[in-house]
């Protein structure tokens, strides 16, 4: 049986046109950001791929087993096994074992409050909303603050009392050479460290109700049964073995290199790889990234169109059916908006980053455009004396 809540709300015509004038503010906020960060967006890419090429050009790979001074304040690619002496310990719940960087994950049994609504929209433009809030227990390591749940009283959350933890290995070395924490900490961490009964036997003590269940800690009375406030306590680690790093030589140790552009480039991959296969990697996060921070300043500017335009669908919604398609359409003058706004800020992005190339484009386009008008009159007037 769902655990739900279902409230009804009205709001008069007038009400919902004052509301979508103070949106429109909104909207240009909206639009303003999302050009903001398009345009910023295309200069962090094009001097991540600068500095990456930069990168690409300069490295040099150095066999581990020895520091070569000659090499000192260059770009190196190293590849060998890692390795650590010291045990990583989480001194909470006395877990300890050798590796590069250990993670505790600890997750509360919680309520979490999921809301829809369902607007029903009347004649003389007022609007009736029907909210539907469902609670549902969910295993979260973030806190759900349940202060802000339409019913507070029945699906209250404790405070945290467990939370994550971290442990990087201040020995790890790569043959010759010192890892230290920002290299440790690109490397992945998605091998499982497993707990028994006798590790959970060590801290009743102190947790009387703490149990091994299936490789974690189980804080509760019954873990077929979880309670609100309940806990999952689970360990992840990056495992000692091959890894391949790229950064300045420095000493003994490998820190961020400086590039032309301004990066610092600071590499580390699980695994044998080639410096060119860890550059082409970072190229192609490079360009996922650049495309994600795209669609988002489409969307954002997208919705701050929409919301420029409320107004006029909320006057519409006198009659609901011409409000619907006045609706329908503002979404759609909002999407041409933010389709055409957002490719001309990108566009001007480049001009502004890169001048040289983007006047080169833009004559191959004119010399394109030229060369098509020119043989498309040829063939019109080719045409002519046969249909004379």
């Amino acid at each position: 049986m769902s655990d739900s809540f279902v409230e009804t709300t009205s709001q008069s015509w007038l009400a919902r046109i004052g509301q979508s004038i103070v949106a429109v503010l909104f909207g240009l906020i909206f639009i303003v950001g999302s050009i903001v960060l398009l345009f910023w967006n295309e200069g962090r890419a094009i001097q991540t791929e600068r500095s990456l090429t930069e990168g690409g050009n300069v490295v040099i790979d150095v066999a581990p087993d020895a520091v070569d001074p000659a090499n000192e304040g260059r770009l190196i690619h190293v590849s060998g096994n890692a390795a650590a002496s010291a045990p990583l310990a989480d001194p909470e719940f006395g877990v300890s074992t050798v590796a590069l960087h250990l993670v505790r994950v600890a997750e509360m049994y919680q309520w979490e409050e999921d809301k829809h609504e369902e607007t029903r929209k009347s004649v003389g433009g007022s609007e009736e909303t029907v909210t539907t809030y469902t609670y549902k227990k969910v295993w979260s390591a973030n806190p759900i603050d349940s202060q802000n749940f339409r019913q507070r009283d029945s699906h209250a959350n404790p405070q945290l009392k467990y939370r994550g933890f971290s442990a990087v290995a201040s020995d790890a070395t790569l043959g010759a050479f010192k890892l230290g924490a920002p290299l440790i900490n690109l490397l992945p961490t998605n091998e499982a460290l497993r707990v028994d009964a006798q590790a959970a036997e060590k801290d009743k003590p102190r947790i009387p109700n703490i149990q091994a269940v299936d490789g974690k800690f189980y804080i509760g009375a019954n873990a077929d049964n979880p309670q609100i406030g309940d806990y999952r306590i689970s360990y992840v680690l990056a495992p000692l073995g091959p890894v391949s790093v790229i950064g300045k030589q420095t000493g003994s140790g490998i820190v961020g290199y400086r590039t032309k552009a301004g990066d610092g480039l600071l590499l580390a991959a699980p695994g044998s790889q080639s410096a060119a296969d860890m550059f082409k990697k970072a190229e192609q996060d490079n360009r996922i990234l650049t495309w994600i921070f795209r669609a988002i300043g489409i969307f954002a500017m997208w919705l701050g169109a929409f919301l420029i335009l409320r107004p006029l669908v909320v006057v519409a919604d006198v009659v609901p059916l011409i409000g619907n398609i006045i609706g329908a359409g503002a979404g759609l003058v909002a999407m041409a908006f933010a389709m055409l706004a957002g490719a001309a800020v990108i566009a001007i992005a480049w001009l502004w980053y890169r001048p040289l190339v983007s006047l080169i484009a833009l004559a191959i386009g004119v010399v394109a455009g030229i060369g098509l008008h020119r043989l498309a009159a040829r063939r019109s007037a080719a045409r002519a004396p046969v249909a004379a």
